[in-house]
């Protein structure tokens, strides 16, 4: 078998794609912008709801990876175009031949500084629940920027989700049980800390999740339905929150020593341009539009052109890998029926 198909995005869905494509006899040139492979999964420390290691997730899938997936690092795709039937894939000046090009291209974290009410970057000890990820891997547990293990600490939900006014109208699905899982991980590395948990509501729909959920509560974890509505700096570099409880309507002051948060996922901008050269349009959300959301999941409306993972919207390491299986399938029943 001579066909070739580009999976544009390195992360879990196009690691996954690259592999069952391979099972099935293709080529596959895989391109990656960063410098390794693994996306936003590769940066993490531990997964929930088990907590096992993200690097074990990663290590298993390139080590499947086989010869006939030739991995283009540090690659981003400048253009593609349409020519006799195929495609021409444009990367960092050289151009290589698709038959089908699959997008797993992904997400980018919600900046949260476009939230300047809850003081990113601007006050010393609030953080993104990736940079939480970062310390525990580095450090394996929070580290405040006086020296001082941090002694109470607030996660705020819905940072970039669920939220009209930066444009990020939709639930992000999985900053509810990320929040518990590093909640629980302060708590066993700090057993002594306060921790405080900000919520719209949780979103707990996942097998192990509400286990979760309850083992926070076992654990000490405090749950406060309510939202921030502004953060203040104190002497030593504390934070001061401001909220509502929203179950007694009341509003809420709390000085603590560490602020993280949960950041959504957002679409990634580069993708744009790939889908104006594939003449495409994304979704309401801004991710990739998909032909048929129930039917068609894995399909664009372009002919030979096929989804998998976040591009799409927010999804989970699971929903990403069933994915890019689905897609792998697709791309074999396009590809054999040309």
């Amino acid at each position: 078998m001579n066909k070739i198909v580009a999976v544009i995005g390195g992360g879990v869905a196009g690691l996954e794609t690259s592999i069952q494509l391979e099972k099935l006899g293709y080529k596959v040139n895989l391109y990656e912008k960063d410098s390794e492979l693994g996306g936003h999964a590769g940066k993490w420390d531990r997964l929930f709801p088990n907590r096992r290691h993200a690097t074990e997730v990663i290590d298993s899938l390139t080590s499947r990876i086989k010869d006939k997936v030739q991995i283009n690092l540090v690659a981003t795709v400048n253009q593609i175009k349409r020519e006799n039937g195929s495609f021409l894939v444009e990367a960092n000046g050289k151009s290589q031949k698709a038959d089908a090009i699959v997008l797993t291209t992904g997400f980018e974290l919600f900046p949260a500084s476009k939230k300047e009410e809850y003081g990113y970057g601007i006050f010393d000890n609030v953080i993104t629940s990736a940079e939480l990820e970062k310390m525990f891997a580095d450090h394996g547990k929070p580290q405040s920027t006086t020296g001082k293990t941090p002694e109470k600490i607030a996660i705020i939900h819905c940072v970039g989700s669920r939220d009209e006014k930066v444009n990020r109208p939709y639930c992000s699905k999985v900053c509810c049980v990320t929040a518990v899982k590093q909640a629980i991980e302060i708590k066993e590395a700090i057993p002594t800390a306060e921790v405080y948990c900000f919520y719209m509501d949780l979103r707990m729909f996942g097998p192990g999740y509400e286990d979760l959920y309850k083992e926070a509560q076992v654990k000490g974890v405090n749950f406060i339905r309510g939202r921030l509505s502004e953060t203040s700096e104190m002497e030593g570099s504390r934070v001061l929150i401001k909220a509502e409880d929203t179950l007694s309507s009341k509003p809420l002051k709390m000085t603590v020593d560490m602020v993280v948060l949960m950041v959504g996922m957002s679409p990634l901008p580069s993708t744009e341009k790939i889908l104006k050269d594939l003449e495409l349009s994304p979704n309401n959300d801004g991710f990739v539009q998909v032909k048929d959301y129930h039917l068609e999941p894995t399909h664009t409306k372009a002919e030979g052109v096929f989804v998998a993972g976040a591009c799409t919207g927010p999804n989970n390491i699971t929903d990403s890998v069933n994915a890019a299986h689905s897609a792998a399938l697709e791309v074999h029943k396009y590809l054999t029926s040309k």
